[in-house]
C-alpha cells in the first residue's frame, strides 16, 4: 500500500530505523533463534490442541480465560514443578507471570526499573535484542569481559567498585549464566555464588535470563541464581521459544510480589495468547521431560557437523569453543575480517550470518567474530553455507583456503 501523505514529519526523534520489506529466509540461515522443525512435536501439540480446546475452549470468551492477568494457572502450575526440578526455584503459581516471550518479559523489566540515562551491567557479549532496547530507551551499558566460565568476577568487582566511586548505583546486573548467548559456555555454581555476593554487596539486582538453560548437552545445569539468592534479589525469566517453537510466543517472569505487581500494572496488552498457554500446559505435563532430551540430541549432532564443517572449509582461521548447549556457535576469524561487511557480502549470495558487533558492547573486539545458529537449517545446509560463506572470506577479505594441518573429524 502506498500513500500521498506524508508521515515523516510526524515521526518523533529517536526511532529505530526503518526495516526492510521480508523478502523470505536466505537459503542457508545460520540468524534468529529458530528451532530444528524436523524436532517439534507437531502430532503431540495438535493432540494437546484437541484437547485443550474440547476441554475448555469456551473460555476463549473471556480475556485471560478467566485464570487472571499472570497467565494460565495449570501453566503456571506445570512451570512451578519444572523449575524446582530442572533448576532448583522453589515458587509458587503467584510468583510467576506469563508474557508473550522472552522478549515482552524484558520489555517490562525495562519499564519497570530503567529510564534514560541509567546504568545497567550486562556481559560484554550478550544476546542483540537486550542490548538494542538498552540502546533505544538512553541507558547506559557497562559490559563485563567473559571467560569459560561466563562473566569475570573479578572484572565485575572492579566495575562495581568504580561505579560506586563515582556515585552510580546500576539498577541491575544482565546474565545469562546457562548456555549463554551467545558463547554457549555456562557459569559453575562457585561463581554463581559470588556474583549473588557482589550484587547484595552494592545493592544491584540481579536479571536472570535463563531462555537457553533446557537445551544442556549433558542434562545437568547448576542451579538458577534466582533459586541461590539469599535475598530476593533475582529476576528470572524464561521461555518455550527454544525447547518447544519461537513462534508460539510464551515466556515467563519469576520475580517477588513487590516488583511483580509493577510489572503487571505496566502488562496492558489484556493478556498474552490464551490458546498458545492452553495448548503447552496440556502438551508440557506429559511430554516435556522426554521430549528435551530427544531435542538436546538432535542438536548437538547438528553442532558436530557445523563444527566440521568450519574445520573442512576455514581450517585454523576459524576458532572457536564448544558450546555446552544450545544453538549457537561463537567464531572467531582472522583480524581482516569485518563481519558487518562479510554480513552484507554472504547474505548476497544466500547465507545468512550474524555479525560480531550486533551482540557486543566492544565493537572493536567483536568485529571479526560472528554468530551462527545450527538448529534450523538441515546437515546438508550447513555444510553446503559454510562452503560457500569460505569461499566469500576468501574472495572479500583474503582469508586464506584450509589449513593442511587441520584434519576433518571423522
Amino acid at each position: 500500500m502506498t500513500s500521498s501523505f506524508d508521515f515523516a514529519p510526524l515521526f518523533p526523534a529517536g526511532l529505530p530505523a526503518p526495516s526492510a520489506r521480508w523478502t523470505g529466509l536466505a537459503k542457508y540461515s545460520f540468524v534468529g533463534g529458530n528451532n530444528d522443525s524436523e524436532q517439534l512435536p507437531l502430532d503431540e501439540l495438535i493432540e494437546a490442541a484437541k484437547q485443550a480446546l474440547q476441554r475448555e475452549g469456551r473460555s476463549l470468551a473471556t480475556y485471560g480465560l478467566a485464570h487472571g492477568p499472570q497467565g494460565y494457572i495449570p501453566l503456571r502450575e506445570f512451570l512451578v514443578t519444572k523449575l524446582k526440578r530442572d533448576a532448583g526455584i522453589v515458587c509458587t503459581a503467584d510468583d510467576l507471570m506469563i508474557v508473550s516471550g522472552s522478549l515482552q518479559a524484558l520489555d517490562l523489566v525495562n519499564s519497570t526499573l530503567l529510564t534514560r540515562s541509567d546504568t545497567v551491567i550486562v556481559e560484554q557479549e550478550t544476546y542483540q535484542g537486550a542490548l538494542q532496547r538498552l540502546t533505544r530507551l538512553g541507558v547506559n551499558t557497562v559490559g563485563i569481559p567473559l571467560d569459560d566460565d561466563g562473566m569475570r568476577m573479578d572484572a565485575l568487582a572492579s566495575t562495581l567498585a568504580d561505579l560506586k566511586s563515582r556515585g552510580i548505583r546500576p539498577k541491575y546486573i544482565y546474565t545469562i549464566p546457562t548456555v549463554q548467548n551467545p558463547t554457549g559456555s555456562i557459569m559453575p555454581e562457585s561463581r554463581r555464588a559470588e556474583l549473588l555476593r557482589l550484587a547484595a554487596e552494592y545493592g544491584v539486582p540481579v536479571f536472570e535470563d535463563d531462555c537457553y538453560a533446557d537445551l544442556v548437552w549433558s542434562g545437568e545445569r547448576p542451579p538458577a541464581l534466582s533459586a541461590m539468592s539469599q535475598n530476593g534479589g533475582v529476576i528470572h525469566v524464561g521461555s518455550f521459544s527454544k525447547s518447544i517453537a519461537p513462534a508460539l510466543r510464551v515466556g515467563f517472569i519469576v520475580a517477588p510480589w513487590d516488583v511483580m505487581s509493577r510489572m503487571l500494572a505496566l502488562k496492558t496488552d489484556a493478556g498474552s495468547g490464551a490458546l498458545e498457554q492452553m495448548v503447552l500446559a496440556t502438551y508440557c505435563k506429559p511430554h516435556f521431560a522426554s521430549h528435551v532430551p530427544v531435542l538436546s540430541k538432535a542438536l548437538r549432532t547438528k553442532l558436530d557437523t557445523l563444527m566440521e564443517a568450519l574445520n573442512e572449509q576455514f581450517g585454523t582461521a576459524a576458532e572457536f569453543g564448544e558450546p555446552k548447549g544450545g544453538i549457537f556457535l561463537w567464531v572467531k576469524l582472522p583480524d581482516q575480517v569485518d563481519t558487518l561487511k562479510l554480513y552484507q557480502a554472504a547474505l548476497a549470495a544466500g547465507v545468512a550470518i550474524n555479525p560480531g558487533p550486533e551482540w557486543s558492547t566492544n565493537k572493536p573486539y567483536a568485529g571479526s567474530r560472528l554468530r551462527l545458529c545450527f538448529a534450523s537449517p538441515s546437515h546438508q545446509q550447513i555444510r553446503d553455507g559454510i562452503a560457500v560463506l569460505a569461499e566469500i572470506c576468501r574472495k572479500e577479505f583474503g582469508v586464506p583456503a584450509r589449513s593442511a594441518n587441520v584434519e576433518k573429524r571423522a
